[in-house]
């Protein structure tokens, strides 16, 4: 987290600053050497669309990555122990015998389609649907696409429309950038009757462009045909990949959230609303160490008024034993935000 939370990145980001190095570096190079020849014997208006093609790539590579992508926040002390009662408030878990797991799953039914909520035993939640742990970022992701090196974070809820766009933006880019580099090579050739050869000694940094956006079109113009797909089809990579709503022993799984149109799909994730972060990284910095002093008070309160309830751990220490406190079960624990770990 940076900028006070306003950009979020996942720890290994390191593959984002190779994908950085390529756009911007490959995009100099074609305004060095070939804007201005372009601009001359073909049309003005060559540089400025490279401009404005790199100008938008940049924008949604940016708001992909620095983007909150739909984290989850974890479950405070109370939302766990509820989860632990199993929603339950007759059973006393002060008492070590009646703790038991949570259920791993929970039903709900989403356009007359039974949905299982998984239970997240690192975050203490029940995820929503289409939600999921990502490994990298160690945490819940809302309606959780992939993680993506190349951007830095995960693509999820908040910030796929964007990634989407991007995709597409870059593949138009590489096209753009191959076909101009070639035509300058063989306008070079045509014009002083030369081999191709002569020409590419001539400008060898168009060669360069041509081969590097020459790998690259062929793995972004997949990439966006895929999600296309999937955007159409109103899937996740990961639904497409776990085979969410394939065919399974000839039973017929119906995607409860798609519209059964490809444009309403497309207009749906596309040009939808917005969503709100969940995260509350922005308030009072003391407000979390506000609220641990008031919980601390409580405590010391109750503790004082019941010199009997004296935690054991505190004993223990009177005894020379230097036990640590164990976890904090009881009804003196309090909603105190927590921030996630990026």
């Amino acid at each position: 987290f940076f900028c006070g939370g306003r950009i979020i990145m996942a720890k290994q980001i390191n593959v984002f600053f190779v994908t950085l190095v390529l756009l911007i570096g490959v995009c100099t190079l074609f305004f060095i050497f070939d804007a201005e020849y372009l601009a001359t014997h073909l049309h003005w208006s060559i540089p400025v669309i490279a401009g404005v093609l790199l100008a938008f790539t940049l924008l949604f590579l940016f708001r992909t990555s620095f983007s909150d992508p739909g984290i989850l926040p974890r479950a405070t002390g109370d939302e766990a122990l509820f989860n632990d009662r199993g929603a339950d408030n007759s059973v006393d878990l002060t008492q070590p015998t009646n703790f038991r797991n949570p259920p791993r799953t929970k039903d709900v039914v989403i356009n007359g389609e039974t949905v299982k909520l998984k239970y997240c035993f690192t975050c203490k939640i029940f995820r929503p649907p289409r939600a999921s742990h990502c490994s990298m970022c160690d945490n819940c992701i809302e309606r959780f696409d992939h993680h993506c090196p190349w951007v830095g974070n995960c693509v999820g809820k908040r910030n796929y429309r964007y990634f989407y766009l991007m995709i597409v933006t870059i593949t138009v880019l590489c096209i753009f950038v191959l076909a101009f580099s070639i035509a300058h090579i063989v306008m070079l050739a045509q014009e002083e009757d030369k081999t191709l050869i002569s020409a590419m000694s001539e400008t060898p940094a168009s060669v360069i462009e041509a081969l590097i956006a020459f790998f690259a079109v062929w793995s972004v113009l997949g990439l966006a045909g895929f999600h296309s797909y999937l955007v159409g089809t109103n899937q996740t990579t990961n639904e497409e990949i776990k085979g969410s709503w394939a065919q399974r022993h000839g039973e017929v799984v119906r995607n409860p959230y798609t519209t059964n149109s490809c444009c309403s799909n497309f207009s749906k994730i596309i040009c939808g609303p917005s969503y709100t972060s969940l995260l509350r990284l922005r308030e009072d910095k003391n407000q979390e160490k506000k609220d641990m002093e008031q919980v601390k008070l409580k405590i010391e309160k109750i503790l004082a008024e019941n010199p009997q309830n004296t935690p054991y751990w505190e004993k223990r220490e009177r005894n020379g034993s230097g036990a640590g406190p164990p976890l904090d079960h009881t009804d003196l624990q309090t909603q105190i935000p927590r921030t996630p770990t990026s």
